[in-house]
């Protein structure tokens, strides 16, 4: 893994201080030393680095430059956790010349009031923009929504149903996780 946790670390599901007090990464050097030791080794071919969330900006940029210049990335495929809106197309297009494959997106909600309850830190408009430049940069994204927030009726759940439904009729979005929210007792 790239890292441990979410370097967001503001929503409310998956940065709890008290677990996670410190989001922390590994070198893209580190990284990528291991995934060219499992090809040679072991021969692997697909790589799913489950941190939170992959790191973006320059660790992002010398972990695909390293993939890129060792050839790595036409023996390998890799697939991430990644959050809507932080990447540009170019950046999408750069991992997909590094072997990237697939993105693992938590759309969560397709309402905004939810998103911001839950510190999502995302728009709405946000979430489509990204699976649309991700999948013209050849990436495969996959969602993932959740339904049965305490706070949302019938309607809000069936808007982020039909959100999800037209992010496949556009062909912007590949694969889909759900999940109903079940608060354990006390949280």
């Amino acid at each position: 893994m790239a890292g441990r946790d979410c370097w967001w670390g503001k929503c409310k599901f998956c940065s709890w201080p008290s677990l996670y007090p410190k989001y922390r990464t590994r070198s893209p050097e580190l990284l990528f030393e291991e995934i060219k030791m499992l090809v040679e080794k072991y021969k692997i071919r697909e790589v799913m680095d489950d941190t939170g969330t992959f790191p973006v900006g320059n660790w992002l940029k010398k972990f695909c430059q390293l993939m890129i210049e060792s050839g790595l990335n036409k023996k390998v495929r890799i697939s991430c956790n990644m959050r809507f809106a932080v990447l540009s197309k170019e950046e999408y297009a750069l991992m997909r010349k590094a072997g990237f494959r697939f993105l693992l997106f938590g759309l969560e909600s397709a309402n905004q009031q939810t998103l911001d309850r839950i510190n999502k830190g995302v728009k709405v408009k946000e979430i489509e923009e990204s699976c649309k430049i991700a999948k013209e940069a050849g990436l495969n994204p996959h969602i993932t929504v959740m339904i049965g927030y305490p706070w949302e009726n019938y309607e809000m759940a069936k808007k982020t149903v039909n959100f999800a439904k037209k992010l496949f009729e556009k062909g912007y979005a590949d694969t889909l996780q759900a999940t109903i929210v079940m608060p354990y007792p006390n949280t």
